[in-house]
């Protein structure tokens, strides 16, 4: 049976009990036995190499050495990592390591909560398969990212809110590998209210899937 750490924390405004819970209840349906912490600590295990996946729900905040290096170890041996949002795309934003990790770390989102499209790139990849372009009401995440993702998903700014970003287009949802270990990440999902969108949870909870190791 597939194994699951969810480690939740950090900023309150992205509603991470919630989403843990959530996340909970996908991997429990999709047969994974299911671990809960609320610290980093949990990513110092010596025994994180063993789970099939990592997720990680605890925007901004700190990570220490230690945690950060078994963390990276743990993912470069096999064990898959996915994620959401800040949850884990704004996480530990003075750790290169964990960034390397993820592929990607936001910067902004300029008019806050807006109406943008997401447009699918990929739409014969499974994570994606069935899934037209689609509106969407949240955060539009502005992010430096890896060049290395396999991208699925993407998004275009209008400038309205930041003129010289008109016209740019930013990665949404992506998968990479880091060693050995599969890594998927969505930048939607600003409150866990988000999950009830059809379009965002599929995409998400297929990823993790696709994520985790057998």
């Amino acid at each position: 049976m597939r194994s699951a750490l969810i480690v939740y924390g950090g900023w309150e405004g992205h509603d991470p009990e919630e989403c843990a819970q959530i996340y909970r209840r996908w991997l429990h349906e999709d047969g994974f036995t299911v671990r809960m912490a609320t610290e980093t600590k949990a990513f110092a295990d010596p025994s994180l190499n063993e789970l099939s996946l990592i997720v990680p729900i605890f925007t901004m905040s700190k990570i220490e050495k230690e945690e950060a290096q078994n963390l990276a170890q743990a993912i470069e041996s096999g064990v898959g990592m996915a994620g959401h949002h800040g949850g884990m795309g704004d996480a530990f934003r003075d750790n290169v390591d964990y960034q390397f990790i993820t592929g990607g770390q936001w910067v902004a989102h300029p008019g806050n909560i807006i109406d943008y499209t997401v447009d699918v790139v990929k739409p014969d990849d499974p994570v994606m398969q069935g899934i037209k372009s689609f509106p969407y009401t949240s955060e539009q995440y502005y992010m430096h990212v890896d060049p290395a993702n396999e991208v699925l998903a993407t998004t275009t700014f209008s400038g309205e809110h930041a003129p010289w970003t008109k016209g740019v287009v930013m990665p949404v949802v992506w998968k990479r590998m880091y060693g050995n270990g599969r890594v998927f990440y969505s930048s939607l999902g600003h409150r866990a209210k988000e999950f009830e969108n059809v379009e965002m949870a599929t995409i998400l909870r297929r990823g993790i899937n696709w994520a985790a190791r057998e």
